[in-house]
């Protein structure tokens, strides 16, 4: 076996390896190092400032600081929504590992029904996971002390301070005012979330929902230190919120009062008006209910209560609510006919009880049996006599009606600084081709020129009617809210304009309407004649009873007793004082009330009386009996015109049973 031939060593050609080797290995080092202190130069030189923030706000946290809600005071500063302290339990879903399990331990401790967990898993669903949910709000200093011994079971949760609402006169300016309410997913979503955050209530209904962007003002926020299990240590920084504004009232609390009790609980409302610039002195809508019960969520018992009531107690009648007017629209038809031209003061209409429309037989009753004799326009104002306004209403033709009612702001929104006013019903053909597949009958303009038929108008809107004719025919817009202030500024009254230039063309024309308006509660046979006895200002006025029901019998309801009467109609009444030059115009209206002037008149009165006291004017002289001064008699009418008291009472016979402004029937609409 041969041997193997062992090979040579080559120690230059290895040396030569080596110092390859280690020159690509050094090489490599070097770059690593290049490639560290590149990335060590990026992070902490190039990236400095946002590596160290972040590290800050390990340690500081911004938290918000909702602003406090603007105030609502009435006119002579009385405070009608206030802010007041307390706590609510809030969450923050990022210090929270087990939401669910944390939510049922902590029942145990603090009670939680389903209202409170469905609010806020709603805003847990909006909310960013490091934003405080609130979870239970106005908690009881039991509960506060029960969780404070149990604080530490619970990171991420805590009890924090705030403002929440109150309402010191309750049901009084529930209907005005509002309330507000807990934020729910909904509102989150319309909102504006930055401005919006830390806030847990918006208005709702009244002025703090149609002021909300104005009571609400604007949020700032404070950076705090936490530890590691995010609990507060310190406040750093603070940027305080902006307050809302406050909101000063034109309504007077007395006279609001006056009107709500005048009603003694009976369903009504009644409304008093400013004529000289539209300020609303007095919005009453009973019943009532306490909005304080709203604010951190009903509880279910007192909504169904609420909301099962045959009352109606969330309803604002004023506002929302329309009935026929009856005879309270009879002036403001006199007016049209004299500056339409179709009617002189002198010109006069015999009333024997019943109308007939020309070709027709079957007739329209008077306001009394036997009917008034002849009268002429402010005879037939101040007696309430239909036949009087069915001629007119058939002279005038329903066009030429329902735009002269239009414009006093009829079937329409007033403007009032208030959500959800209802606009009612202006009778017309065009109004009636929407909604039946009869045309216009002579009937339906018949009666519509006593206040009945389709006819539906809120108590708004005929307040802003007749403080309108009050105020010489210049319109103002309805407003509540006279000025408004940012704290510690002095209020800045709001401007309120004409709507328009004066509606009545011919003074003398709003003379002739005012004669008769003074003759229904002055003179004798005036169907408010008594209801201001002995009231220090002459009072101008209109009663109106308008039916609920058509009548199928020819028996004058005169027959009938009080509480029969009361079921079935609608009593009004519309007034203004000081006649002669007016500062306040009022009506009122009862759901169920037997005549206008008996039922209506007292609330219209004592409301004139409180605005009396809250004004402290000077009373002017009386005449020796101790009443005003009897204003100017009537034009002359012929000497054997009966002089009668009637009850006023619009009738509306050519409605079916059933509906007040159902379709008439097709003959017409003659009974």
């Amino acid at each position: 076996m041969a041997l193997r031939r062992r090979a040579i060593k080559d120690a230059r050609g290895e040396a030569t390896l080596f110092r390859v080797r280690a020159f690509v290995g050094f090489a490599l080092i070097l770059i690593g190092l290049g490639v560290l202190v590149a990335r060590y130069q990026y992070l902490q030189v190039r990236r400095h400032d946002e590596f160290a923030l972040r590290s800050e706000n390990n340690r500081m946290k911004p938290r918000a600081i909702p602003p406090a809600r603007g105030l609502i005071y009435d006119r002579n500063g009385v405070l009608l929504a206030d802010n007041v302290p307390a706590f609510r339990l809030e969450v923050v879903p990022e210090q929270v590992k087990d939401m669910q399990g944390m939510l049922s331990s902590l029942r145990e401790v603090v009670p939680l029904d389903d209202g409170d967990l469905e609010a806020f898993r709603k805003q847990l669903k909006q909310n960013r996971r490091f934003d405080s949910v609130p979870l239970k709000l106005h908690l009881t200093e039991d509960e506060i002390d029960r969780f404070a011994i149990n604080r530490w079971r619970f990171p991420g949760v805590d009890v924090v301070p705030y403002l929440t609402r109150r309402y010191p006169y309750g049901p009084l300016f529930a209907h005005v005012v509002g309330y507000v309410g807990r934020i729910d997913a909904d509102d989150m979503n319309r909102l504006d979330q930055d401005r919006y955050k830390g806030t847990s209530h918006v208005g709702r209904s009244g002025l703090e929902r149609s002021y909300e962007d104005m009571l609400h003002g604007e949020p700032g926020y404070e950076l705090v230190e936490v530890n590691a299990d995010g609990r507060v240590q310190r406040v750093l920084e603070t940027h305080a919120p902006t307050p809302g504004k406050n909101l000063y009232l034109s309504i007077d609390m007395r006279v609001q009062k006056a009107a709500t009790d005048a009603f003694q609980g009976r369903p009504g409302s009644a409304v008093a008006i400013d004529p000289r610039n539209g300020q609303v002195l007095a919005m009453a809508s009973v019943p009532s209910f306490d909005p304080n019960l709203f604010v951190n969520g009903i509880s279910k018992a007192d909504y169904t209560g609420y909301m099962t009531a045959e009352d109606k107690p969330l309803l604002n009648r004023a506002l929302k609510s329309a009935y026929p007017p009856g005879s309270t629209v009879k002036p403001f038809l006199a007016l049209g006919g004299l500056e339409l031209g179709i009617r002189r003061p002198e010109d006069t209409v015999l009333s024997t009880g019943e109308f007939c429309i020309p070709g027709q037989q079957r007739c329209y009753r008077d306001d009394v049996r036997g009917g008034n004799g002849t009268v002429n326009m402010v005879r037939a104002i101040q007696l309430s006599t239909n036949t009087y306004f069915y001629k007119l209403a058939l002279d005038m033709g329903i066009d030429r009606l329902a735009n002269w009612m239009g414009s006093l702001g009829f079937g329409k929104k007033t403007g009032i600084d208030l959500l959800g006013e209802a606009e009612g019903i202006l009778p017309s053909p065009e109004w009636k081709a929407t909604r039946s597949k009869y045309p216009w009958f002579k009937g339906e303009t018949v009666i519509a020129g006593i206040g009945q038929g389709y006819w539906n108008v809120t108590a708004l809107q005929l307040a802003h009617a007749t403080a309108t004719f009050a105020g010489h025919g210049t319109p103002y817009a309805p407003r509540l809210v006279m000025a408004t202030s940012a704290v510690k500024e002095r209020p800045v009254p709001l401007p309120n304009t004409p709507a328009g230039p004066s509606l009545i063309r011919k003074p003398h024309d709003w003379d002739v309407v005012n004669q008769g308006m003074l003759a229904v509660v002055n003179e004798v046979g005036g169907t408010a004649k008594g209801q201001f006895t002995g009231f220090p200002y002459l009072v101008a006025g209109k009663s109106g009873t308008a039916e609920r029901f058509s009548r199928r019998s020819n028996e004058y309801d005169t027959n009938k007793n009080t509480a029969y009467l009361a079921a079935r109609h609608r009593a009004w009444f519309i007034g203004y004082t000081p006649a002669e030059a007016p500062r306040i115009a009022v009506v009122a209206m009862l759901e169920s009330g037997a005549w206008g002037a008996s039922d209506a008149g007292p609330i219209v009165r004592k409301v004139m009386e409180a605005w009396l006291a809250s004004t402290g004017g000077p009373v002017p002289p009386k005449n020796p009996e101790g009443e005003p001064a009897a204003p100017s008699s009537a034009p002359d009418v012929p000497e054997d015109t009966p002089v009668v008291s009637p009850a006023d009472m619009s009738t509306m016979p050519t409605v079916p049973a059933d509906s007040a402004s159902a379709a008439p029937p097709e003959d017409g609409g003659n009974p």
